[in-house]
């Protein structure tokens, strides 16, 4: 395992984040770390290049890592084969149908074998059972809250995707409720004004009182749909992340009352690795 290094990247709707991964000390080496913007809606030739070209940066500035890559990618996709299926999310709509895999490779000039996916929930949840909050824990139930609900499991070393997003929840779906749409569609009904995110509703919070109900309101909806979940799992801790996390004192201590009055016995955490979990967690694909 030793100067064991490969190339962790976490793709989003908006961006790539790419840095090589230290399997050894299970962590990313920050000033590899590379950051760029990606056009979701632009051609699949652009998205491929942008890509890319972060990649071969990588490649060649660190010629001593593995040129192996683990990606975090968004659903629906096929990973093992590297098919696109996104379709009708307002993002990446040109990649359907396509093998990203074999694109991608042929644009770094490596066998596609070299490049192994999974769901970005998944990889989160995965880089925090890695070298993370989660490491000593067997039963986990992975939660990311932003613009949309995430959710993974991890049960006796295996990684199994969640289904939280489309779970029902008062004649809604989970994400429905347990997402920045709800927040900012529940701010503006209850004070007629509105907000861009959800970092400019915790900027008001010292102006207007219904903001702190509205974050508590949220917490307790989290509570009762993960009692549900860890009860039928039988999961053992809950970690949650996400850019909704940056608000957890705002809603956390809701959800763990909820909880302890399931079951006093699940341990619900801050997730540690913040945005490079899900790095970490797709090069460890390569551990």
């Amino acid at each position: 395992m030793a100067n064991y290094k490969v190339v962790g990247i976490d793709i989003g709707g908006s961006h790539i984040t790419a840095g090589i991964v230290d399997l050894e000390s299970r962590n990313v080496t920050r000033e590899t770390l590379i950051r760029a913007h990606v056009n979701s809606k632009s051609s699949a030739a652009a998205i491929i290049d942008v890509w890319a070209t972060v990649i071969d940066k990588l490649f060649n500035d660190h010629p001593n890592a593995e040129k192996k890559i683990g990606i975090a990618m968004p659903g629906p996709f096929d990973y093992e084969d590297g098919i696109s299926m996104i379709h009708d999310l307002d993002k990446f709509e040109c990649l359907f149908g396509l093998n990203v895999k074999k694109l991608l490779a042929e644009k770094l000039k490596i066998n596609k074998e070299n490049i192994l996916m999974m769901n970005d929930a998944s990889c989160f949840l995965k880089g925090e059972v890695f070298g993370g909050v989660a490491t000593d824990c067997n039963t986990v139930l992975g939660v990311t809250l932003g613009t949309g609900l995430g959710s993974a499991r991890f049960h006796d070393g295996k990684i199994f995707a969640g289904d939280l997003y489309c779970s029902s929840f008062k004649n809604e779906t989970d994400e429905d409720y347990l997402s920045r749409r709800w927040l900012l569609k529940r701010y503006s009904e209850l004070t007629s004004n509105t907000v861009k995110n959800v970092k400019e509703l915790t900027e008001r919070i010292s102006d207007d009182s219904r903001i702190a109900s509205l974050f508590c309101e949220f917490g307790r909806n989290l509570g009762k749909v993960l009692s549900g979940y860890a009860q039928k799992y039988n999961c053992d801790t809950i970690v949650i992340g996400g850019n909704i996390n940056n608000a957890w004192d705002l809603f956390a201590d809701e959800t763990k009352t909820i909880l302890n009055q399931i079951n006093r016995n699940i341990s619900i955490k801050k997730a540690q690795l913040c945005e490079e979990a899900a790095m970490i967690g797709a090069a460890s694909l390569w551990n």
